[in-house]
């Protein structure tokens, strides 16, 4: 059985988990990707062992951080776009969601990049989402035909890659994105090659790894 004081250690500890990924996560908005562990434990107001006892290796905060912001924004976007009933709306608002989601936490993937923090498990929910969306929109004749599963990893490789030449907070993707949710219209339909197998090598690169 659980005593009263194992109970408020375990809510301080929590609770010291809640501040180190809060202020990690505006460390790295504010610093830049390499901030150090000593200086995200400054922010948190705990000290470095504190910090180090949860997360032993900067790629844990990193994920830390990751988690919690694909929990408070992107999982509640799948599920609305999942429950739209129109499948091109929920399909335009989820890629939306997720290259704003891009835009806001530059830093913070640098960072991940950087520490070696794979993202891969991460985008593997959005995808299924994204693919039975797309496919959903094309039953409906709403979404070009000749779209496949493999053009939408891509797809959203093109759109987040213009979020490195301009100034995020701008949202001048916006301007990209409608370019390319004109360019899958069936109106808009031009036949195309076929997709490309996806190869995975050094130079490829998921658009969360």
């Amino acid at each position: 059985m659980v005593n009263e004081t194992e109970r408020h250690l375990r809510a301080d500890a929590q609770r010291n988990v809640e501040r180190i990924v809060r202020a990690a996560h505006a460390a790295f908005a504010e610093d830049g990707p390499d901030v150090s562990l000593e200086a995200i434990a400054r922010r948190a107001k705990v000290g470095p062992r504190t910090l180090y006892r949860h997360f032993p290796r900067k790629a844990d905060l990193v994920r830390a951080v990751l988690d919690q912001s694909v929990s408070e924004n992107l999982t509640p976007a799948i599920e609305r776009a999942l429950d739209d009933e129109n499948p091109l709306h929920g399909l335009t608002a989820l890629i939306e969601a997720a290259v704003g989601m891009v835009a806001r936490e530059v830093s913070v993937l640098a960072a991940a990049r950087s520490a070696g923090s794979p993202m891969t498990d991460l985008s593997a929910t959005y995808f299924e989402a994204l693919t039975l969306l797309a496919r959903r929109a094309q039953q409906a004749r709403l979404l070009r035909a000749d779209l496949v599963p493999e053009d939408l990893p891509r797809i959203m490789a093109m759109l987040t890659s213009v979020l490195w030449s301009m100034d995020p907070e701008t949202e001048g993707w916006r301007r990209y994105l409608g370019f390319v949710l004109d360019g899958l219209s069936p109106a808009a339909a031009t036949v195309q090659p076929p997709a490309a197998h996806v190869v995975r090598t050094a130079r490829t690169r998921n658009w969360l790894d």
